[in-house]
């Protein structure tokens, strides 16, 4: 999948996440800020690059703010942005 603009997902509302993706300089490039990274960081680092690849995005920056979101909501999260940032304008 291939990203033709920028996108986001989500909130900064409680126990959401807030995500932002962007067509990148040729790798998948996270950033997290989290008000629970010292415990969950790696793991909800694991699950956005997880998402990327199930969706075939190998060039891209992600951004995202997370509050607390469940695995399920950054999954959701995540695609959404993706798929919104792939669209043709």
């Amino acid at each position: 999948m291939k990203l033709n603009r920028s996108a986001a997902a989500g909130t900064l509302e409680s126990s959401d996440i807030y995500v932002q993706a962007a067509p990148g300089k040729g790798q998948v490039e996270i950033q997290l800020e989290s008000i629970v990274y010292q415990q969950f960081g790696p793991s909800i680092v694991e699950t956005i690059r997880s998402v990327a690849e199930e969706l075939g995005v190998t060039d891209a920056v992600i951004s995202a703010v997370d509050r607390g979101a469940l695995d399920c909501t950054i999954r959701a999260r995540v695609e959404t942005a993706l798929k919104r940032a792939a669209k043709e304008a």
